[in-house]
């Protein structure tokens, strides 16, 4: 529901193995997936990946595919391995494999979905028809919410940024379904047939859902007219990167007087946050303007806008109609995909959704092995001592700052593998009698009550963000932690067969970039104690503001496609992550050498060179046009590309490696390369 607090970093990470005959001899890196052809200061990413490029071309079902994506594959292949041994057993009623089997059986049962058509979403729809006046609507939305659906704005129960051991309410822009405002702002040709195409899945899917010609003409001008609306006044994707200005706790009566159409006494009542006092407004204009909105609109047209967001939301759950409707836009229209992927894929996928710690405890218990998270924490603890000497070593920052950035790194909590204790889902109740809708909707209820529990409560620091199969990685700035699911420590992913400088070029630098989160743009302005407050001197922050910028400009100039450009500032914080990864992984390893012999070269590479093909390989990847400039509007990670074009440049070790010299395409001078962490 919120957006960019979590800072959850797509950290697709992959040390390629090769066939088993070649084994020993690659050790980690297969030169069939490099380029030797390309030069390496010209082209790195092609030098290293283009052999696995030009032997993964795209699937019909892909709008991207990389290394990350080729393991997050065998953990979906996992987890169906899983499933598939608890549907073949008798489970006991109520118990988290029961629940498990019903859902993964209802999801995939296409003839009940396509049997049912529009009937499971149609009783909701009824409900708001029936609405009678604009003082039922802060009712309505309360309901919603509960349902996991957030027409005007999205709300959340989560640490108070500067009182991070306290949970408060905190509400957030949104209510815009194409995802991203500029949508809805930007007139070139491309985002005009995007909003075309976005009207006629709104008339698509109101029409499948039983509306006349003139409802749906009606409706789809309404849904726009206050989509458009709420982007209008929606802060931008770079401005939501500065939690200072996206901080702003205010008295209930202030949030009354700011949105009076709502009645937040009751909308907070009605949702169990009862005797609400004070919280967190993330953007004020957009709340402002949900309010008149409601004042300005027709009953009718807002009516259509909340049945538009059920029926959007409804829609993979429904019948094939709907559901390839939905990926003709969102899918073909936005990313370039030709086709769904599997619905076992698609199943899998909501079974993490509905019950994922449900299904990682089955999947620790089979795919986990203890030696995975003991080297893990050996890993940590190097980076955090190379990280330490680092900051020590700073000659733009003062010590002042230096001793307190130390202080943080310190007090990081590290998460390995799974949480200690497990979540409870009997109070879950999924009925395979009812629609597979339904049942969502059943798991959203209970998803909300567990999030609503704990406001006003103090924060759980135990508590996990990430599922254990999830391929991913993240950094918590409010609980200063690093956290390492187990989907992302096994092979060929993180390779205990492997020698050091390949799982230290990969794993490690993932542990270097999640890390550095807790440095970067964002993270830089909480403590060690996880508060938004300025510890930093006056002198410093200035001198960390002309070293970003740097970054900012080095990646506003690349070209990811045509005439579009990367977006440097959106980027900022997962670029500075990327180049402190590396420089503070690259450490790491190289105290791991001190008083022994340098390795010997392997294929013909030597060991710092196999470093930086083991980082390179992370990003492997193919992608099409469409999901370029999809990504490039709202990811703010770089595209797999340029974290590898854009951030090898910056890294000193890099050029002595490969021998770059100033005729090569990808050098910059060392007096202009970005120096932070």
């Amino acid at each position: 529901m919120r957006k960019n607090i979590f800072y959850l970093t797509v950290i697709f990470t992959m040390i390629l193995s090769a066939c088993n005959e070649k084994k020993t001899e690659t050790k980690g890196i297969n030169p069939d997936n490099m380029d030797l052809s390309a030069i390496p200061g010209d082209d790195f990413d092609r030098y290293a990946n283009g052999g696995w490029k030009a032997s993964h071309p795209l699937k019909l079902s892909d709008a991207r595919f990389g290394a990350f994506d080729e393991l997050r594959e065998k953990s979906q292949e996992q987890v169906k391995s899983i499933v598939e041994e608890i549907i073949a057993q008798v489970n006991e009623q109520g118990s988290n494999a029961q629940k498990i089997g019903d859902l993964y059986k209802l999801a995939t049962d296409s003839d009940k979905l396509n049997a049912e058509g529009a009937a499971p979403v149609l009783p909701y729809l009824k409900k708001l028809n029936d609405v009678g006046s604009k003082q039922e609507i802060t009712k309505v939305l309360a309901d919603m919410a509960r349902d996991g659906i957030y027409p005007f704005f999205s709300h959340f129960v989560g640490a108070d940024d500067k009182n991070s051991d306290m949970n408060i309410m905190h509400i957030y822009q949104g209510g815009y379904l194409m995802g991203d405002r500029d949508y809805y702002l930007e007139n070139d040709v491309k985002s005009n047939e995007i909003r075309t195409k976005y009207v006629e899945l709104i008339e698509k899917l109101f029409a499948l859902s039983g509306y006349s010609v003139e409802e749906i003409k009606l409706a789809s001008s309404a849904v726009m007219k206050i989509e458009t609306r709420l982007a209008q006044i929606a802060s931008s994707r770079e401005a939501l990167r500065d939690p200072m200005a996206n901080y702003h706790k205010i008295p209930l009566g202030k949030l009354a007087q700011l949105s009076p159409e709502i009645e937040w006494s009751a909308f907070f009542n009605a949702i169990g946050a009862k005797d609400l006092q004070e919280l967190n407004v993330g953007q004020l204009n957009p709340v402002g303007e949900v309010s008149k909105i409601i004042k300005d609109c027709s009953l009718q047209d807002i009516k259509y806008y909340l049945c538009w967001n059920v029926i959007n939301a409804a829609a993979t759950f429904l019948s094939d109609d709907f559901s390839n409707a939905n990926f003709d836009f969102y899918g073909k229209t936005l990313s370039g995909k030709k086709e769904q992927k599997e619905r076992w894929k698609r199943a899998i996928d909501i079974l993490d959704d509905c019950m994922g710690e449900a299904v990682g405890q089955f999947y620790v218990e089979k795919y986990f092995p203890p030696v995975a998270k003991e080297k893990m924490l050996t890993l940590v603890g190097n980076l955090k001592i190379a990280l330490g000497e680092r900051i020590s070593n700073l000659e733009w920052m003062g010590s002042e700052t230096k001793d307190k950035a130390l202080e943080k790194l310190n007090t990081f909590h590290v998460k390995i593998g799974y949480p200690n204790k497990w979540r409870d889902y009997s109070g879950l109740a999924l009925n395979s009698d009812r629609s597979y809708w339904n049942n969502i909707l059943s798991s959203n209820n209970f998803a909300y009550e567990y999030m609503i529990s704990k406001f006003n409560k103090p924060v759980d620091k135990d508590e996990w963000l990430m599922t254990p199969q999830t391929v991913n990685a993240y950094y918590q700035p409010t609980t200063n932690e690093i956290c390492f699911p187990a989907g992302i420590l096994q092979p060929p992913f993180f390779n205990t067969e492997a020698d050091d400088v390949v799982n230290y070029g990969a794993i490690g630098v993932v542990i270097g970039h999640e890390m550095t989160h807790g440095f970067d743009d964002q993270g830089r302005q909480f403590d060690k104690e996880g508060n938004l407050t300025d510890w930093w001197t006056p002198e410093d922050a200035e001198r960390f503001n002309e070293h970003a910028q740097v970054l900012v400009d080095y990646f506003d100039n690349i070209i990811v496609l045509d005439t579009v450009h990367a977006n440097g500032r959106f980027t900022l914080g997962e670029n500075i992550a990327d180049q402190g990864g590396l420089q503070v992984s690259w450490q790491a390893y190289q105290n791991t050498l001190k008083g022994k012999e340098i390795p010997a070269a392997i294929n013909g590479f030597t060991d710092d060179q196999r470093f930086f093909i083991a980082y390179a390989s992370v990003w492997a990847s193919n992608i099409r046009d469409a999901e370029i400039l999809r990504l490039t509007k709202a990811d703010p990670h770089a595209l797999g590309k340029w974290r590898v074009n854009g951030a090898l440049p910056q890294i000193d070790a890099w050029y002595d490696a490969f021998g770059i010299t100033p005729e090569n395409a990808m050098y910059v001078p060392k007096e202009k390369r970005v120096a932070i962490w």
